[in-house]
């Protein structure tokens, strides 16, 4: 049977074939799953049909376990049901999975396997969370590339809606869930010709209705559980035939061989490999190789792991086989071995098969798995004596675990061409390829594969995009490292010396994106890599798109101009389709923006295909010595270790070289702080330059950098005469200031160049203009000399100012966030008034990810060693982990405190009676206990007695600390919602801060309870039909919780009035801030977040208020509507950012209907609130 092709990757398979299936999806997103639920739902927008003839109604839950509930509700009302999952998602389904399986119910959940987050969170891909589904009752599929998924996709359901028992249907997530290829895709035709339609008849004639009512879901005693619980039986035992009837049916229309158990090597191997997932892809290509030379080696390739079949794994592997290497790609600690492995050993040793079976685990979250990975496995079961336990590609230098891997042949496909690209997050690099790839798989007859490989950054991170097409099926699943092209998208990577280079094949082709002419591009470049392009011949171009995009108007986006250059220079496609092409992807990618963005794109198109520069390599390149001297890293030698030992490596994308002996300091996850001050990435191809003769003093530039780049300073004239030659000083304005010298400082190498502080500086002729990073290298170290040599002077505005905050060493610094992002505006905000005395509980989400990445933390610490104490818990749980953290230091607190108390009431040392009292009478507010604790501890040492020595042992939790809880509206409305509403009605005095962007930033912007009418959104593809939640006055209503809503940009005092009220209030707190992102593709981009803000407030978008409690007690009204009655069009707000405007050219008269509903929501919106001021000022009276 013919099929169509199409280009797509694992995940779009898996939505594809489930489509047909599916008549309700639960969902919930996380990541690499979120793109299947958001393709089924885009489809069920469209209208497109599923193979009963209805669209799938696709509803979205407050978390996973609640998506699992409503999987299992649908199911009893009798709708064929699916869910997509993957990690600690599909683990909080586990208690429905048990219930769905114990009642026959035909669910399937596909699952994108991926990492269960343990010593660190990972969200790349592994086996632990499907392995830790093994007990629930589900059947478990495995699938190997997209073409598999597709196909095998189908099998799952089908077997399901006949044999009764629900399936897993997994592939490895972040590797063939977003692994692109050129696949045959399902005819719907031929789908519903297999599905047993009988079978969905009797389905819901079983199924819960009044009209023939039953009971399920009852309660049983220890008299018949056991009994009822083993009369399953039967359709277990089942299922492996009814899997195998379905594979043989596909088989019938597509001439495929799937079967439970496929074998894939020589008939009489002595040597086989047993594994499930992509790593039999990796397996095949080596097997090639090697019995092509004849060697006798093979693959059993598990499909179906549960339940597991014995028969017919045993009748898979060659009776010849005396030696097998089980691989697993999970850890199991503790285990005698891992699940397959000990599967496979039960099996052989129950049917008296003799043979040495060995275990291996490998590809822990993504680790690449290579061919040489494989070759090492062969090789070790060569031996006489093979290790009965081992590790693939790292090097366990503790254990001794790993097997060693040599440098292994090219087993790709003949004639396969491979390329590689080195781009910056948010730069469109991946988006451009994801369309290249697309247009040859879909305008050619070549195959093709694309993957995308990232760091743990947001925008402004490296991305390395891995491309290969050819004229033979491409099957290797991994990395990319010998390339016919290589291009690097952004200068610096060249400079910091990344070894992007030694991946281009001899004759190969380089291309560098950047502004140098020829004699400073042999400035930049490393000794190493002009050695490498001389020696082996390498073609090097270079193409400045930075300035052509800024000239087009696409700023920082230069995507489409080297997408251009990359079909220029690759010659896969004539000219002209190749530019009719890029332009018909590029429409599809940026209509939602607008025509004139889409031109703009068009325009780079036209302008990058011949804009490349060949360079001729000079002769001397060959012999170019290295001239680096060894770097001297000044710091605390924990620190210091650490950056040198595992960040320097991992920001340079080597991490993969590092042993396990770099970790074993680290191996409970703890991390130093203060690591990000390190990294001086240089990204930003413009930065800030400060005027000092235009400058006022206000300091709204620092108070508004995201990334605490630009920060103030007060000098006295010798610290000005020891500083680095350009500092540049004003004479400080302010009474009792003037003997000061002022300066504004810029970190050229750690800005993220987004121009915020440009937008905010109020200054009638701009103290700040953006100007190329190169120009202001040489400032580098008058930054570090400030930082490291002058601190806050006396007499300065007090720190809850907006002035005088900015002189406060800001302790979060230097973050992987994206440029111009609002929530680090507001948590680096938060650590310059509290950051010294912090605790941070942080819900997983883009907060956690710009916060706690491994060993390069930018949380830091102040002069005295002191700063903000992070930890992640999970995204459910993040309340409950503050409060469990505040909790934890309270109480050992409290002990001290009584301890300090005995000594005061009955001690003799006056001195540490006078210091106990003082601390007695602050120990409740946190700003004036500091001192007093420092008092009380000077006194305790002097004395030096045995109560006193009790006391010292645990100074450190004498003061008065500060527990914050952080996270995004995903957790606090969402899935965190339960839990916070519980801990803020405990009265415990906690602060919680919600960086509100009203969607799922981090697991790519679907909507959430914060999201607004009428805004698009995945999960909302239509424009949501429902009105935001109102968080605040939910916490309002309990009367005793302090409640703030803000947004920087609109007004900087109420921002920090609100946060230093929230912190000094004994109680609970919640401050809701407006946080403008990357997801709202705001019109101008970042560089207007904080305008984007005072625009929402302006238009009554967004509303700014105070209820503090404690004024009730004054005999005041504890509710402060900040805001002013919007003066602005609530619609025209909206227009300027695309999630909103793209519904008017997706669904026009949808979205005139939604914005004129939510326009005039926010007009009652303010009444409310107006209403509700005078209601609390009413209740006041009545109380006085």
């Amino acid at each position: 049977m013919a099929r169509s092709m199409k280009t797509m990757d694992g995940n779009n398979a898996a939505a594809y074939v489930s489509y047909a299936f599916t008549e309700v999806a639960g969902i919930y997103p996380i990541t690499p799953s979120s793109p299947m639920a958001d393709y089924v739902d885009q489809w069920s927008a469209q209208g497109k049909k599923n193979i009963f003839g209805s669209t799938v109604k696709v509803m979205e839950m407050q978390s996973e376990a609640g998506a699992a509930g409503t999987v299992h509700g649908s199911l009893n009302a009798g709708a064929l049901t699916t869910t997509y999952t993957a990690s600690q998602g599909l683990l909080l389904m586990i208690p429905n999975m048990y219930k769905i399986a114990g009642e026959l119910l035909p669910a399937v959940f596909h699952v994108s396997a991926r990492t269960v987050a343990s010593h660190a969170l990972n969200i790349f891909g592994d086996h632990s969370d499907v392995y830790a589904c093994r007990q629930t009752g589900f059947a478990m599929l495995a699938e190997t590339n997209p073409q598999e998924v597709m196909d095998l996709g189908a099998v799952a359901h089908l077997a399901a809606i006949k044999g009764r028992v629900p399936f897993i249907n997994f592939f490895d997530g972040f590797r063939t869930s977003h692994e692109i290829q050129k696949i045959e895709v399902w005819d719907y035709e031929d789908l519903k010709e297999m599905c047993d339609m009988d079978a969905v008849e009797a389905f819901r004639k079983r199924a819960l209705n009044p009209e023939h009512p039953t009971m399920r879901g009852s309660h049983e005693n220890g008299d018949i559980f056991f009994q009822h619980r083993e009369a399953c039986n039967e359709y277990y035992e089942a299922v492996p035939a009814v899997v195998e009837e379905y594979m043989g049916k596909v088989n019938a229309k597509l001439g495929t061989n799937y079967q439970l158990f496929n074998y894939y090597g020589a008939p009489d191997a002595d040597r086989v490999i047993i594994a499930m997932g992509s790593i039999c892809d990796v397996a095949e290509e080596v097997i090639d190789y090697l019995t092509a030379k004849g060697e006798k080696v093979g693959l059993v390739k598990v499909r179906l792991y549960r339940p597991f079949s014995a028969k017919h794994l045993l009748a898979a592997i060659p009776e010849t086989a005396t030696k097998i290497a089980v691989l697993d790609r999970t850890k199991e600690p503790g285990a005698y071995a891992e699940p397959l492995h000990l599967d496979v050993m039960s099996a052989m040793s129950e049917a008296g098969r003799k043979a040495t079976i060995i275990g291996g685990r490998y590809g822990l979250g993504s680790k690449d798995t290579t061919p040489a990975s494989i070759f090492a496995v062969y090789e070790e079961l060569a031996k006489d004596a093979p290790k009965a336990r081992f590790t693939l590609g790292i090097n366990d230098d503790v254990t001794h675990l790993s097997l060693e891997e040599k440098e292994a042949p090219n087993t790709a496909a003949e004639g396969t061409i491979e390329c590689k690209f080195w781009g910056l997050g948010g730069d469109g690099t991946v988006g451009a390829n994801k369309n290249s790839i697309k247009i040859i798989g879909d305008h050619t007859n070549k195959y093709v594969q694309a993957y995308f490989q990232y760091d743990s950054k947001k925008t402004g991170g490296i991305t390395i995009s891995h491309l290969r097409f050819g004229d033979k099926p491409i099957k290797s699943p991994y990395y990319i490292n010998k390339a016919d092209f290589v291009a690097c998208h952004n200068p610096s990577y060249v400079t910091k010396g990344y070894k992007m280079v030694r991946d281009v094949k001899p004759g190969g082709v380089f291309l560098i994106n950047c502004q140098w002419t020829p004699e400073e591009l042999n400035e930049h470049m490393p000794a190493e890599a002009k050695r490498y392009i001389a020696k082996n011949n390498i073609q090097l171009y270079t193409i400045n798109a930075i300035d052509k995009a800024i000239e087009i108007g696409l700023g920082k986006r230069t995507n489409t101009i080297l997408q251009s250059a990359f079909f220029a220079l690759a010659n896969v496609l004539p000219k002209e389709d190749a530019i009719r092409y890029m332009k018909d992807a590029a429409t599809r990618s940026f209509s939602k923006k607008g025509e004139a963005i889409v031109k703009m794109n068009h325009d780079a198109i036209d302008a990058g295909f011949d804009y490349y520069v060949k360079i001729d390599v000079p002769a001397d390149w060959a012999t170019a010595e290295d001239h680096k001297a060894e770097e001297h890293i000044e710091g605390p030698a924990k620190l210091v270790t650490m950056v040198k030992d595992i960040m320097e490596p991992v920001g340079k994308m080597d991490g993969d070289s590092l042993p396990v002996s770099a970790f074993v300091a680290h191996a409970d996850g703890t991390f130093e702080q203060g690591a990000s001050a390190y990294e001086k990435r240089g990204v930003a191809v413009m930065v800030p330059e400060w005027d000092e003769t235009k400058c006022i003093q206000c300091n709204r530039c620092s108070y508004v950098c995201p990334h605490a780049t630009i920060r103030p300073f007060a000098l006295t004239e010798e610290e000005v005469a020891a500083a680095p030659e350009g500092l540049q000083t004003a004479k400080m304005v302010g009474k009792g200031l003037e003997n000061y010298k002022f300066t504004m400082a810029v970190s050229p190498m750690d800005c993220m160049g987004c121009g915020v502080c440009v937008g905010e500086c109020p200054a009638k002729e701009k103290a700040i203009k953006m100007v190329p990073r190169e120009s202001q290298e040489a400032k580098q170290p008058v930054f570090d000399y400030l930082v490291a040599n002058v601190g806050k002077k006396p007499g300065m505005p007090a720190k809850e100012t907006v002035k005088g905050s900015q002189f406060e060493k800001p302790l979060l610094e230097f973050s992987g966030s994206c440029a111009g992002c609002a929530e680090t505006a507001y948590a680096r905000l938060i650590t310059q008034l509290f950051g010294d005395r912090m605790y941070i509980s942080n819900a997983t989400g883009c907060s956690s990810i710009w916060g706690g990445p491994a060993a390069t933390s930018p949380y830091t610490v102040n002069a005295q060693g002191h700063g903000p104490a992070w930890a992640n818990s999970l995204f459910e749980d993040n309340a409950e982990h503050g409060f469990g953290m505040y909790l934890g230091q309270k109480v050992i607190r409290d002990g001290l405190i009584e301890k300090v108390r005995d000594l005061v009431e009955n001690g003799s040392n006056e001195a540490v009676k006078a210091a106990g009292q003082k601390y007695l009478d602050t120990v409740n507010n946190g700003k004036e206990n500091q001192a007093a604790t420092e008092e009380l501890i000077a006194a305790l040492e002097a004395c030096g007695c045995d109560k006193a020595q009790e006391i010292l042992k645990h100074k450190e939790y004498l003061s008065k600390k500060s527990v914050w809880v952080f996270g995004g509206d995903g957790w606090a409305y969402d899935i965190g919602f339960g839990g916070l509403d519980h801990v803020l009605a405990s009265g415990e005095d906690i602060n919680v801060m919600v960086f509100d962007t009203e969607v799922y930033s981090n697991t790519g912007g679907q909507a959430s309870k914060a999201s607004q009418l009428g805004q698009v959104a995945q999960f909302a593809a239509a424009g949501k039909a429902i009105a935001k939640k109102s968080l605040a006055e939910i916490a309002m209503s309990y009367g005793y919780i302090y409640v703030a809503q803000i947004a920087m940009g609109a007004d900087m005092n109420q921002t920090i009035k609100a946060l230093a009220e929230a912190e000094a209030y004994p109680g609970p707190s919640l401050v809701i801030g407006y946080a403008p992102c990357e997801m709202h593709s705001i019109k101008g981009g970042m560089t207007n977040c904080q305008k984007e803000m005072k625009r929402a407030v302006d238009c009554g978008y967004w509303n700014m208020f105070r209820f503090n409690p404690a004024l009730k007690a004054e005999g005041k009204n504890p509710f402060t509507l900040d805001s002013k009655a919007p003066t602005a069009d609530y619609k025209e707000f909206i227009m300027g950012e695309a999630r909103y405007s793209s519904l008017t050219r997706s669904f026009p008269e949808r979205a005139e209907e939604l914005f004129n509903e939510a326009a005039e929501n926010s007009r009652a919106r303010y009444e409310h609130l107006v209403r509700l001021g005078e209601l609390y000022a009413a209740d006041r009276k009545s109380v006085v």
